[in-house]
């Protein structure tokens, strides 16, 4: 039996969260193709006959801007030294720039067992494939490289066997039925904010925080949910209520849709929205919404 955890690395927007979903067979992450969209880490347990696969998906690496981002860059960096293999995600068809052979070096040098999935090959030229690899050995980097596409399914055997070769010797993390480490309020808030990201444009998705105050599963089977969506600023607010509140209601609409598929149950949802100025850049704040625990 062979079990271990794996940590997600890569800049933001790679593709590591649909890999991890991908691979766990499950939604257990986010997804959309703004910044900041996994802001936690997010374990994804695959497990198999032979072997359990606990991916911890981190937020993706670019510049610290804020409070906020601190902590996630702090999150993605004691994740990366705390498991038995990296999976450094980049994204192939963005081009592999010189910042991305010196970020891929740095995480080879933990002395962590680590693996490239070298992703969205599915909408690139297939000729660049070989040259971005020659290009990576050729720089020093000694670790396997596998192209992949995580929306076509191509490759992805080998790339979990390669994960599994690199695991060690052990019994389960996790039970078998088990695959996440995050609640379902949890997930209530990031479906909500998925959604947010998927419909509104530039910085507003970026300064939400989404708060369950009320997660109830009551005896007829529903679910009653009453949740909080945090902004920045008045006219943020003002956005995503929109003209007679109807952007929020048709957010709120597709997220309650999503979140019935996921807790298999009719959900009765009540959004609010709210305005904490920066509150990115305020501990206290950050804190309050989850950021930076293990559990929201």
């Amino acid at each position: 039996m062979k079990s271990g955890t794996v940590a997600v690395i890569g800049r933001a927007n790679a593709g590591k969260s649909t890999l991890v979903n991908v691979l766990v067979g499950e939604k257990v992450a986010i997804v959309s193709p703004k910044p900041q969209t996994t802001r936690d880490r997010i374990l994804g347990i695959a497990t198999r006959e032979t072997y359990q696969i606990v991916f911890a998906d981190t937020p993706g690496l670019y510049k610290r801007r804020n409070a906020l981002t601190d902590i996630m860059m702090k999150t993605t960096a004691v994740t990366s030294r705390d498991v038995d293999v990296i999976l450094f995600v980049h994204d192939g068809h963005a081009g592999l720039h010189e910042e991305d052979i010196a970020l891929i070096k740095q995480y080879a040098a933990l002395g962590v067992p680590m693996l490239i999935a070298y992703t969205k090959i599915d909408i690139m030229p297939k000729e660049r494939i070989p040259a971005d690899v020659r290009t990576l050995y050729e720089a020093g980097v000694s670790c396997d490289v596998y192209p992949v596409s995580a929306r076509k399914g191509q490759n992805l055997a080998r790339l979990e066997a390669g994960i599994v070769a690199a695991l060690p010797e052990g019994d389960r993390l996790f039970p078998d039925d088990v695959v996440s480490d995050k609640s379902e309020k949890f997930m209530v808030a990031e479906l909500m904010r998925e959604k947010i990201l998927l419909k509104y444009d530039e910085e507003i998705p970026h300064g939400v925080a989404v708060v369950v105050n009320r997660f109830e599963r009551r005896e007829n089977g529903t679910c009653a949910i009453d949740l909080d969506i945090v902004c920045e600023k008045a006219n943020h607010k003002a956005i995503l209520i929109g003209k007679q509140g109807a952007a929020l209601k048709e957010v709120a609409s597709f997220a309650r849709a999503d979140m019935e598929k996921f807790l298999g149950a009719k959900v009765f949802l009540t959004v609010y929205v709210k305005v904490r100025e920066d509150w990115r850049d305020r501990a206290r704040l950050i804190r309050e919404f989850g950021y930076g625990e293990e559990e929201r």
